[in-house]
């Protein structure tokens, strides 16, 4: 006989949602499972936000982004940064109330279902473990720039570049991975103080382009200001939005924060305006340093023009050391918070135990980290740049849209819980969050859409043939939410 009652049980179950309180409680350090160890305070946390965000916008994305808008790229940038900043103070309001590793992962295991969580994890796969190859892939342009300026050789395109783009292999890439992953199963601690160097090291350098590039500054190359019109902000916007990661990066790190409901959404915060307003100086000084149309297939772009300005390669090989050491820390934090999501989803039996477990001495995820660089490193090898960014792109954007709807969701959902930080402006600013990253989104290129579809569909093949039988809510390990009605 047909029984009427598999159709809600299969749906109970792939809506299921993990209690707040259960994320709260495998956090504590006498956790089962040798959980992470809480070693990074507020200002290494903020600059981690930093380090995963400046460097992909500024020194790889205007060749890419400038083609697209013109001089108006200045407006896709403030764009990106309006919605970044939305999303931001969601962020801020989810990673208060749900402390853990895991980010938007974690937030929509709580607000939305299991099921849910997994496709926002299959984005998230792609918010950093594509963007990772993608700046190690400018990487190697800085690098190579950088050999030129100061030993007068360059590598041979058939080392530097992908297949698809003149080369066999980008090897400047596979190694940046490598180096990143060899830092980062030494532990969080180290990782972090390393990131705060090549942080700061940073920021001075692109204050030394801003002087710079000011010098040569002039509005004639702002006179045709918008020559591809809207539809030419709104691609380079979503170009660049990739570039906006490090505000998911922080909220990574809730297992190994002090603090973690006061300081992860002031680092989030902090990470926003500094970000934004970096960018936004910088590809001011650059688009009035030279004319939008030189953008399009220039090298390590900021040291090109720098070379151009003072007709000297000192101070463009001082911009891409900077830019090498720069784009270090961003593939470092994007790798940290690739694996530190894997982990949450090891935790939670979405994915092998492999991914879960710690070593004993380092507290850090060794061979989830070994994983995560063996695949990241295959994607820089082989795949070309474009392809990486607007994937990157897409699953950024998505990833925030869903954390902006979840801020909704739990607040109607559990109203009483307990939160370091509460979004202003609710619910309007949570609903213009969402929007601004359809919006965003809309822009992204067809195949850009039939690749994401491709993702979820692989992404849903793993979650119904091994996730959902062996997730520990459904093992009874948690006591799990009721669905959605």
């Amino acid at each position: 006989m047909t029984s009427t009652r598999p159709e809600p049980t299969a749906r109970r179950s792939v809506f299921r949602r993990k209690p707040v309180d259960a994320f709260v409680t495998e956090t504590r350090p006498d956790a089962e499972g040798g959980e992470l160890q809480r070693s990074i305070g507020l200002f290494q946390l903020t600059l981690f936000g930093v380090g995963a965000t400046i460097g992909t916008g500024i020194f790889i994305v205007l060749t890419e982004a400038v083609p697209e808008a013109g001089p108006a790229v200045i407006v896709s940038f403030i764009l990106a940064g309006i919605t970044a900043a939305l999303t931001a103070v969601c962020y801020a309001e989810l990673a208060s109330t749900i402390p853990v590793s895991g980010s938007s992962y974690s937030y929509t295991y709580a607000t939305m279902g299991e099921i849910v969580a997994f496709g926002v994890a299959a984005c998230l796969l792609l918010e950093y473990g594509v963007s990772s190859a993608a700046v190690s892939v400018g990487w190697s342009q800085y690098l190579n720039s950088l050999f030129s300026d100061v030993f007068g050789f360059r590598m041979p395109d058939a080392i530097i570049a992908a297949p698809g783009e003149g080369g066999v292999l980008n090897l400047p890439a596979i190694v940046l991975v490598t180096l990143c992953c060899l830092l980062l199963v030494r532990g969080a601690r180290e990782s972090a103080l390393a990131n705060t160097v090549m942080v700061l090291i940073k920021l001075g350098v692109l204050l030394l382009f801003i002087i710079i590039g000011f010098t040569a500054f002039s509005a004639s190359n702002f006179e045709t200001f918008a020559p591809f019109g809207i539809a030419g902000i709104g691609a380079a916007a979503s170009s660049i939005f990739f570039s906006f990661i490090g505000l998911d990066a922080v909220s990574t790190a809730g297992e190994e924060v002090h603090n973690p409901r006061r300081n992860l959404p002031l680092a989030i915060l902090f990470a926003t305006v500094v970000v934004t307003t970096f960018y936004i100086l910088v590809s001011l000084a650059a688009l009035g340093a030279q004319p939008y149309q030189d953008f399009a297939g220039q090298e390590a772009g900021l040291a090109a023009i720098l070379r151009n300005i003072t007709g000297s390669n000192v101070w463009s090989a001082i911009l891409a050391a900077g830019a090498v050491i720069s784009i270090f820390s961003v593939t470092l934090v994007t790798l940290y918070g690739q694996t530190r999501i894997l982990f949450a989803m090891g935790r939670d039996g979405m994915l092998p135990e492999v991914f879960h477990r710690v070593d004993p001495r380092t507290l850090a995820p060794v061979r989830n980290t070994i994983i995560v660089g063996l695949f990241v490193g295959a994607l820089a090898g082989f795949v070309p740049l474009g392809v990486l960014i607007d994937l990157t792109s897409m699953g950024t954007l998505v990833a925030f849209t869903v954390v902006s709807i979840g801020v909704i969701i739990l607040r109607r959902t559990q109203p009483d819980l307990p939160r370091g930080f509460r979004v202003p402006g609710y619910p309007v600013t949570p609903i213009l969050s969402a929007a601004s990253a359809i919006y965003i989104m809309s822009g992204l290129p067809l195949t850009t859409y039939g690749l994401f579809v491709v993702w979820l569909g692989i992404a849903a093949i793993i979650y119904f043939t091994y996730s959902m039988r062996h997730s520990q809510l459904g093992r009874g390990h948690a006591v799990a939410a009721e669905p959605p009605r």
